[in-house]
């Protein structure tokens, strides 16, 4: 029965309660930056455009990838994620949960894949739901290392003339996302 007194039949109720709601986007941020820097802001501001709710926890009370991966999964628990972007470290997180966790495409900025200090990555999604920025003269996890898993996963790759940061190209960086979420979130 509603609020108003109306009494909806048995098989309407349950439709009734169904709610539609937007595709969510993960945002997860590196080991030492935070979740709502610049970077995230702005490209959270284009995630909204296409009509997505954003996302943004705080990883940074922990610098293990692993038990990063954890929180991500009890927060995708309560609400699933369409898509994960991460950034260095939070693109090691996103690509390993994504192994855990059904998500419909992968976001990477400068991930920290192949690194002496992080366990083996995981991967979940196919190469063709994977999409990577770096930045040529990354000097914190070198370029190869996208290169690499680029080619071990068959998925699209982009090097644009900046740093690990990428702030030089976030302009850039946002189209390429733009590009993204057209195709993954249709």
């Amino acid at each position: 029965m509603l609020r108003s007194g109306i009494a909806l039949p048995k098989h309407i109720f349950p439709l009734f309660l169904q709610i539609k709601m937007p595709p969510l986007v993960h945002f997860l941020h590196g080991k030492e930056s935070g979740p709502w820097g610049s970077k995230i802001t702005y490209l959270a501001d284009i995630v909204k455009k296409h009509g997505a709710d954003v996302e943004s926890l705080d990883y940074s009370a922990t610098f293990d990838p692993l038990e990063r991966v954890r929180i991500l999964e009890q927060a995708c628990a309560a609400r699933p994620a369409a898509v994960l972007v991460g950034s260095s470290m939070g693109g090691w997180v996103a690509t390993t949960a994504s192994a855990r966790i059904k998500v419909s495409g992968l976001f990477l900025l400068a991930p920290a894949f192949y690194l002496p200090d992080y366990p083996q990555h995981q991967v979940g999604c196919s190469g063709d739901k994977i999409e990577i920025v770096h930045g040529w003269h990354d000097s914190v996890v070198p370029y190869r290392n996208s290169v690499r898993f680029g080619q071990e996963n068959n998925c699209t790759l982009h090097l644009v003339d900046d740093e690990h940061r990428l702030r030089n190209r976030l302009d850039r960086v946002g189209l390429y996302l733009s590009s993204f979420l057209e195709r993954i979130l249709k």
